[in-house]
C-alpha cells in the first residue's frame, strides 16, 4: 500500500509562464493537504503532474510503500485516483454504465460499486444518461469510484465546488474514513476542506514549500 508522496524541488510551467518553482513537500498515510492559491497558481496542474499526465520542468514525484520506493508508473496505476474539476463521463453512457465501466477498469467489485451506490444514493440516477446528470449528480458519481475502487492516495481537484451543504457532509465523512484508514488527500480547493489538512499556498512557493 502506498504510504508516503514525496515531492522535491519541483517546477512546473505552462507554455512560456513558470506556475511554481522549487516546491518540496511530503505527504504520508493518514495526511491531507489543501493547495491554495489564486486560479493559475498552478493547482491543477500539480495534481496533474502527481498523476503523470504532465511532466515537470524539475524536480521529482517519489512514492512510497512500507518497503520503500514504489516504481512511479505501479504507484499511478494501481494507488491513486484522480478526481478532476470536470468529471470526464462519457455523456451518452447510464451513470450505471459509466460507474460500472470506471470500477471495473479501476479493479473495483461489484458489492463495492453497490455499496457506494447506496452510501450516495445513486440509484434513482442509474439508468439516465450522464449528460442529464446536474452537476452535483455528477459529482456524486464520481465520488462512488473512489470508495467503490479503494486506493491509497485521492487527488481532488475542487471536490467540493458542485455539491449542496447536504452532500459535502456526506463527502466529509468519505474523506475522513478515507484518511483513517491510512489513505492521503491532496486537494485543489478554494473552499476549506472539511478535515484536518495542511495547506499548501502555491502563490508562495518560488522557493519551496516544506
Amino acid at each position: 500500500m502506498l504510504t508516503r508522496l514525496d515531492i522535491e524541488a519541483l517546477s512546473l510551467s505552462r507554455g512560456e509562464r513558470r506556475l511554481f518553482d522549487g516546491l518540496s513537500f511530503s505527504l504520508s498515510a493518514g495526511e491531507a493537504a489543501a493547495l491554495t492559491g489564486a486560479n493559475g497558481a498552478g493547482k491543477t496542474s500539480l495534481l496533474r503532474a502527481v498523476a503523470g499526465f504532465i511532466r515537470p520542468d524539475a524536480g521529482t514525484v517519489a512514492f512510497h510503500d512500507a518497503e520503500g520506493e514504489m516504481e512511479a508508473e505501479t504507484a499511478r496505476r494501481l494507488a491513486l485516483h484522480l478526481l478532476g474539476h470536470h468529471e470526464g463521463l462519457k455523456p451518452q453512457r447510464t451513470a450505471r454504465q459509466e460507474l460500472g465501466f470506471q470500477v471495473e477498469w479501476l479493479g473495483g467489485s461489484g458489492e463495492a460499486m453497490d455499496a457506494a451506490v447506496a452510501r450516495l444514493k445513486l440509484a434513482p440516477l442509474l439508468d439516465l444518461e450522464t449528460r442529464k446528470l446536474s452537476a452535483g449528480q455528477r459529482r456524486r458519481l464520481s465520488l462512488a469510484r473512489l470508495i467503490a475502487a479503494p486506493r491509497a492516495l485521492w487527488l481532488l481537484d475542487e471536490p467540493l465546488a458542485p455539491l449542496d451543504e447536504a452532500w459535502r457532509g456526506v463527502a466529509a465523512e468519505l474523506m475522513a474514513e478515507h484518511l483513517a484508514r491510512g489513505g492521503m488527500i491532496l486537494a485543489a480547493v478554494h473552499d476549506p476542506l472539511p478535515v484536518a489538512a495542511r495547506s499548501l499556498d502555491l502563490a508562495q512557493t518560488l522557493g519551496g514549500v516544506r
